[in-house]
């Protein structure tokens, strides 16, 4: 098959030796087989900017801090330089998440190295040893899909407590594993504390992970993890291993309305009284 351009340089300096085939043609990169040894690894070739079609990217920007100062003005000004140093921390934040990740104990693919727009990773297989299938492909059982589903639970409290959200998580884009679901696809990962889109993000990650697993065990498509884990978080009380029910009451407020009549009508009063005194002033002026 015709070598892709960004991958020919680490075949010409060694670090692949061929390319095997192409496995998915994504939204904002193409992912091959290659062989680097004796070894079948992983290749995610990013796509440019201007071929990408991922959708308001700059919602997961927020919060993505730059350290050169150089390069954070010119991202700014979105000048050509700019526009390739945001390129260049669009590739570098899935590179960071997934080795934050994995030191994290989340089941991410093994990240090996990232140059020149080319992530070098595990290439995660199934119980046969072939390419492993995305959730989207895959039927389960109930029992199956209850063990996958807090699988995938405790992964996502893990990655929130190492202060990760997905931000794009779904069916298409965990992989089934031999030894169970594999997240992928971390590109638009978000600071949870610095991206004020971070809640409603890690809530949608959880609704979709939920509404797949409840297609094959309804009971799920009741519970309310996403509410009750970032509570937790907020607080301050969340950690990987948390004991997790599901259930989440929403705080009642009540309302005391004869004492907030009470107060309304006092402040009007001081109001009018207000008034009047600078009116009796102005008279004796």
């Amino acid at each position: 098959m015709k070598i892709p351009h960004r991958i020919q340089p680490l075949i010409d300096d060694g670090m692949i030796d061929a390319v095997l085939q192409r496995l998915k043609s994504g939204k904002e990169a193409d992912v091959y087989t290659v062989l680097c040894g004796e070894e079948i690894r992983c290749a995610k070739v990013y796509k440019e900017t201007t071929q990408r079609s991922f959708k308001q990217a700059v919602h997961y920007r927020e919060g993505r801090s730059v350290r050169n100062s150089r390069s954070a003005r010119a991202m700014q000004k979105n000048s050509k330089f700019g526009r390739k140093q945001q390129e260049e921390t669009w590739q570098t934040a899935e590179v960071d998440a997934l080795f934050r990740l994995e030191n994290a104990g989340v089941r991410v693919p093994q990240p090996y190295m990232c140059i020149d727009g080319v992530l070098l990773m595990e290439l995660v297989t199934d119980t046969e040893g072939a390419v492993a299938p995305r959730l989207s492909d895959v039927m389960q059982t109930g029992e199956e899909a209850l063990a996958g589903f807090h699988t995938m639970i405790r992964n996502i409290v893990r990655m929130l407590c190492a202060g990760i959200v997905h931000g794009d998580l779904s069916e298409f884009n965990v992989l089934q594993a031999a030894e169970g679901p594999v997240i992928i696809d971390l590109p638009q990962a978000v600071d949870a504390s610095a991206n004020n889109h971070a809640e409603s993000m890690f809530a949608r990650d959880v609704g979709n992970i939920t509404a797949y697993y409840g297609r094959f065990a309804p009971q799920l498509l009741n519970t309310q993890y996403a509410k009750e884990i970032w509570l937790l978080y907020e607080n301050g009380k969340l950690t990987p291993e948390t004991p997790l029910t599901g259930l989440f009451e929403e705080e009642a407020h009540t309302v005391d309305m004869d004492s907030l009549l009470d107060e309304i009508i006092t402040a009007e009063d001081e109001h009018y009284e207000r008034l009047r005194a600078g009116k009796a002033r102005d008279e004796e002026d």
